[in-house]
Protein backbone atom coordinates (compact mmCIF):
# COMPACT_ATOMS: atom_id res chain seq x y z
CA UNK A 1 0.00 0.00 0.00
CA UNK A 2 1.45 3.42 -0.59
CA UNK A 3 -0.19 6.42 0.56
CA UNK A 4 0.71 10.20 0.54
CA UNK A 5 1.58 11.66 4.01
CA UNK A 6 -2.02 13.96 3.52
CA UNK A 7 -4.06 10.77 3.65
CA UNK A 8 -3.19 9.43 6.98
CA UNK A 9 -2.63 10.63 10.52
CA UNK A 10 1.00 10.51 12.14
CA UNK A 11 1.63 10.03 16.13
CA UNK A 12 5.17 10.68 17.83
CA UNK A 13 6.06 8.98 20.98
CA UNK A 14 9.01 9.23 23.04
CA UNK A 15 10.33 6.91 25.55
CA UNK A 16 13.26 6.41 27.72
CA UNK A 17 14.77 3.34 28.46
CA UNK A 18 16.20 3.62 31.88
CA UNK A 19 17.95 0.65 33.45
CA UNK A 20 19.80 0.72 36.77
CA UNK A 21 22.66 -0.78 37.95
CA UNK A 22 20.56 -3.74 39.84
CA UNK A 23 19.75 -4.81 36.33
CA UNK A 24 15.96 -3.29 36.55
CA UNK A 25 13.96 -1.32 34.24
CA UNK A 26 11.74 1.77 34.70
CA UNK A 27 8.43 0.72 33.66
CA UNK A 28 5.13 2.34 33.25
CA UNK A 29 1.71 0.18 33.63
CA UNK A 30 -0.12 1.24 30.89
CA UNK A 31 -4.12 1.08 31.74
CA UNK A 32 -5.15 0.10 28.15
CA UNK A 33 -7.42 3.27 28.40
CA UNK A 34 -10.40 1.00 27.36
CA UNK A 35 -8.18 -0.32 24.36
CA UNK A 36 -6.40 -2.96 25.20
CA UNK A 37 -5.45 -5.26 28.33
CA UNK A 38 -3.59 -3.70 30.93
CA UNK A 39 0.95 -3.63 29.91
CA UNK A 40 4.18 -2.57 31.54
CA UNK A 41 5.56 -0.07 28.91
CA UNK A 42 8.23 2.14 29.06
CA UNK A 43 7.35 5.65 30.55
CA UNK A 44 7.14 7.92 27.34
CA UNK A 45 4.25 8.96 25.31
CA UNK A 46 2.37 11.10 22.30
CA UNK A 47 4.39 14.55 21.80
CA UNK A 48 1.79 17.50 22.02
CA UNK A 49 1.53 19.08 18.82
CA UNK A 50 3.98 22.31 20.29
CA UNK A 51 6.43 20.33 21.93
CA UNK A 52 9.52 19.03 20.78
CA UNK A 53 10.08 15.55 20.95
CA UNK A 54 12.88 16.01 23.82
CA UNK A 55 10.59 18.11 25.85
CA UNK A 56 7.51 15.99 25.23
CA UNK A 57 9.75 13.05 26.70
CA UNK A 58 10.48 15.13 29.57
CA UNK A 59 7.19 16.10 30.22
CA UNK A 60 5.69 12.13 29.59
CA UNK A 61 8.46 10.57 32.19
CA UNK A 62 7.26 13.01 35.05
CA UNK A 63 3.72 12.33 34.47
CA UNK A 64 4.25 8.82 34.80
CA UNK A 65 7.16 8.20 36.90
CA UNK A 66 7.43 11.41 39.09
CA UNK A 67 11.36 11.63 38.03
CA UNK A 68 12.48 14.52 36.12
CA UNK A 69 15.17 13.37 33.52
CA UNK A 70 17.72 14.44 31.25
CA UNK A 71 17.22 12.85 28.04
CA UNK A 72 20.58 10.73 26.27
CA UNK A 73 21.53 9.12 22.95
CA UNK A 74 18.86 7.75 20.58
CA UNK A 75 18.91 4.32 21.64
CA UNK A 76 16.05 3.18 18.87
CA UNK A 77 13.71 4.62 16.53
CA UNK A 78 10.47 2.38 15.18
CA UNK A 79 7.08 2.62 13.03
CA UNK A 80 4.04 0.94 12.74
CA UNK A 81 0.80 1.87 10.76
CA UNK A 82 -2.54 0.61 11.74
CA UNK A 83 -5.99 2.01 11.38
CA UNK A 84 -7.57 4.98 13.67
CA UNK A 85 -9.30 3.39 16.70
CA UNK A 86 -10.87 7.10 16.97
CA UNK A 87 -10.94 7.86 13.51
CA UNK A 88 -11.83 6.75 10.40
CA UNK A 89 -8.32 5.55 8.06
CA UNK A 90 -5.07 5.18 8.56
CA UNK A 91 -1.88 6.32 10.81
CA UNK A 92 1.68 6.38 11.06
CA UNK A 93 2.93 5.76 14.79
CA UNK A 94 6.82 6.98 15.52
CA UNK A 95 8.32 6.13 18.55
CA UNK A 96 11.64 6.90 19.99
CA UNK A 97 13.70 5.64 22.49
CA UNK A 98 16.12 7.26 24.52
CA UNK A 99 18.46 6.80 26.79
CA UNK A 100 18.26 9.19 30.06
CA UNK A 101 19.77 10.61 33.32
CA UNK A 102 17.09 11.35 36.48
CA UNK A 103 18.09 14.20 37.59
CA UNK A 104 15.46 14.73 40.34
CA UNK A 105 11.77 13.74 41.72
CA UNK A 106 10.70 10.48 43.34
CA UNK A 107 8.99 7.63 42.20
CA UNK A 108 5.44 8.01 41.80
CA UNK A 109 2.80 8.65 38.93
CA UNK A 110 1.64 12.13 39.01
CA UNK A 111 -1.06 12.22 36.21
CA UNK A 112 -4.37 12.24 37.07
CA UNK A 113 -7.16 9.97 35.42
CA UNK A 114 -4.70 9.69 32.40
CA UNK A 115 -3.22 6.25 30.64
CA UNK A 116 -0.99 5.34 33.24
CA UNK A 117 -1.51 3.59 37.44
CA UNK A 118 1.68 3.35 38.98
CA UNK A 119 5.49 2.89 37.51
CA UNK A 120 8.24 0.27 38.98
CA UNK A 121 11.63 -0.80 38.84
CA UNK A 122 11.06 -4.24 37.52
CA UNK A 123 14.08 -6.45 37.44
CA UNK A 124 15.24 -7.63 34.03
CA UNK A 125 15.25 -11.31 34.71
CA UNK A 126 11.60 -10.72 36.23
CA UNK A 127 10.07 -9.70 32.50
CA UNK A 128 9.57 -13.17 30.87
CA UNK A 129 5.30 -13.84 31.03
CA UNK A 130 4.88 -10.04 31.68
CA UNK A 131 2.30 -8.54 30.07
CA UNK A 132 4.32 -5.56 28.00
CA UNK A 133 4.26 -3.25 25.23
CA UNK A 134 6.12 -4.21 22.28
CA UNK A 135 8.33 -1.16 22.70
CA UNK A 136 9.89 -2.65 26.18
CA UNK A 137 11.60 -5.23 23.87
CA UNK A 138 12.35 -3.09 21.05
CA UNK A 139 14.73 -0.74 23.43
CA UNK A 140 15.44 -4.07 24.97
CA UNK A 141 16.73 -5.47 22.22
CA UNK A 142 18.53 -2.30 20.47
CA UNK A 143 20.42 -1.87 24.66
CA UNK A 144 21.75 -5.63 24.03
CA UNK A 145 22.48 -4.93 20.49
CA UNK A 146 24.34 -1.58 21.13
CA UNK A 147 26.05 -3.49 24.16
CA UNK A 148 27.36 -6.00 21.70
CA UNK A 149 29.29 -3.66 19.18
CA UNK A 150 30.75 -1.49 21.79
Amino acid sequence: MSLEFTDYHTRLAAYALLVDEDERVLLAWWNGEGHSDPEWSLPGGGIDFDESITDGLVREVFEETGYRIDPGALVTDHHFTARGRTFDGWFRSQRFVFEATITGGELGTTEVGGSTDHAAWVPLSDLEGQPRSEIVDIALAARGAQGARA
